[in-house]
């Protein structure tokens, strides 16, 4: 890509990434200022476009976010500092896996709470069915400031695109802001769907869906058709849905 091609593509991705962190803020999956959703500019340069430290998910504007190196260091000047936790599962994920346009990572209740289950994700449900076999595991080892956890964390995620972080929260790996964003609304739904089920009690689970169904359903899951839906269909909704709630995200 040429330079030209390549300042296209980062103002698409910016407005596309102030979109997706107005939209976990929409849904209430923010945080504060905390977790974070960075995207990769195409090019040779390995750069990237982090939230500014300090801002809440409802401020972030496409001029806003934070350009960043593979090292977590800002590219050009900055009003706002990188979390370097936040980057550190970010980069581990970047590092190896080139299909990952966006990665998305989250602390919400009920997805902390499936993340810390000695049970974890079930499938009780066609959502739950649909998310597992995308779906990793990887082990708390503390707050994400130690750059020695990444290789434990790229074996953990491998090929997948779904990750719980156990006692920590989730994560979503897409090849767009779209792809990555419906991947963990699947994931977050499915979490709290578990949540609620397992409130009624024992009684609750006296339907399991029948094997050779799960089986279906994570064919279909592994069919590839994810990506046309997220980026065709749902993310062109949800573009319009922050257009008329929410548009200052585009500045």
């Amino acid at each position: 890509m040429n330079e030209d091609a390549i300042a296209a593509a980062e103002k698409a991705i910016r407005i596309d990434l102030a979109a997706c962190y107005r939209l976990v803020a929409l849904y209430g999956w923010d945080d504060l200022i905390f977790t974070h959703i960075s995207a990769r500019i195409p090019g040779p340069a390995h750069h990237f476009l982090i939230n500014p430290y300090g801002m809440m998910f409802e401020e972030i504007t496409a001029s806003s976010l934070v350009k960043i190196g593979l090292d977590g260091q800002p590219v050009g000047k900055s009003d706002y500092p990188v979390n370097p936790a936040g980057f550190t599962i970010h980069s581990a994920v970047h590092e190896v896996r080139e299909d990952a346009g966006c990665v998305m990572h989250l602390h919400t209740p009920d997805g902390t709470a499936v993340s810390t289950s000695k049970e974890r994700l079930l499938p009780l449900n066609q959502t739950a069915q649909l998310v597992l076999p995308e779906l990793a595991y990887h082990d708390y080892e503390g707050v994400a400031l130690d750059h020695d956890e990444r290789p434990r964390l790229q074996k953990d995620l491998g090929a997948k695109n779904l990750m719980l972080l156990h006692n920590h929260g989730t994560l979503a790996v897409g090849r767009t802001c779209a792809d990555a964003f419906l991947r963990m609304y699947f994931l977050e739904r499915a979490c709290t769907m578990q949540v609620r089920t397992r409130m009624l009690g024992d009684s609750a689970m006296d339907h399991p869906t029948a094997p050779d169904v799960i089986a279906k359903n994570a064919a279909l899951a592994s069919s590839g058709g994810m990506s046309h839906l997220a980026e065709k269909l749902v993310w062109p909704a949800l573009i319009r849905k922050l257009d008329r709630v929410d548009p200052g995200f585009r500045a």
